[in-house]
């Protein structure tokens, strides 16, 4: 499933919407199909990985009930990337409290603390109903949970976080995100645990695409 903007309202979101069950991986005998399993992007981006490497976005927000039962999957994918391949998150200014999230993403990525946190804050939200509505109620939940609330309530101040928050509404813009969670490949080609049958088939969909990129 994906979320676009316009099915979250501010009371569905407080009263907790469940995540949708992830449904089991399509067994296909085929690789993904264009307009089926994956679409291109109308206007292709450059990549910012890397030469040699194969970028991978996923575009997201803390909002989505869609996207905390995507993370586990996504999380279990990232462990096995090979070499050449790099995941980016990249949340979305739409859908509850976006700004307050966005600065929350970009800020425990420059501490470092994606990793040690990114499954915790969907808990939170979407199992705990925890209301992690400012920069305040954001940093005491980080704190205890291993992230020092200081350092990071002065990240998600700085400029240079409102920087990155700018570049991720460029980037929604110039891809036209309208849901999440979004996968986009190389900046060509995107999919979608809806579009694709499930978040193991998306995933095994961005597998296949990484394979068109490295051929070409």
């Amino acid at each position: 499933m994906n979320m676009n903007r316009r099915q979250l309202s501010t009371a569905l979101f407080l009263a907790g919407i469940a995540a949708s069950p992830i449904l089991p991986a399509a067994a296909q005998a085929t690789g993904p199909v264009e307009g089926k399993d994956f679409s291109r992007v109308e206007t292709p981006q450059p990549p910012s990985a890397p030469a040699g490497k194969v970028e991978v976005l996923e575009f997201f927000s803390y909002a989505c009930p869609h996207c905390s039962s995507f993370e586990p999957t996504l999380e279990s994918w990232a462990k096995q990337l090979p070499a050449d391949v790099s995941l980016r998150r990249v949340p979305v200014p739409f859908l509850m409290n976006a700004d307050n999230f966005m600065k929350t993403y970009y800020a425990l990525e420059a501490l470092g603390a994606v990793q040690a946190v990114q499954l915790k804050i969907f808990r939170a939200i979407h199992v705990e109903r925890q209301r992690l509505d400012t920069g305040e109620n954001i940093a005491a939940f980080v704190g205890k949970n291993g992230v020092d609330a200081a350092k990071f309530l002065d990240a998600f101040k700085s400029f240079s976080v409102a920087t990155a928050v700018s570049r991720a509404k460029k980037m929604v813009a110039d891809y036209k995100v309208e849901s999440v969670p979004t996968l986009v490949v190389a900046g060509r080609w995107m999919t979608s645990p809806s579009q694709a049958g499930s978040s193991e088939r998306a995933l095994a969909v961005v597998d296949q695409l990484v394979q068109r990129t490295r051929g070409k």
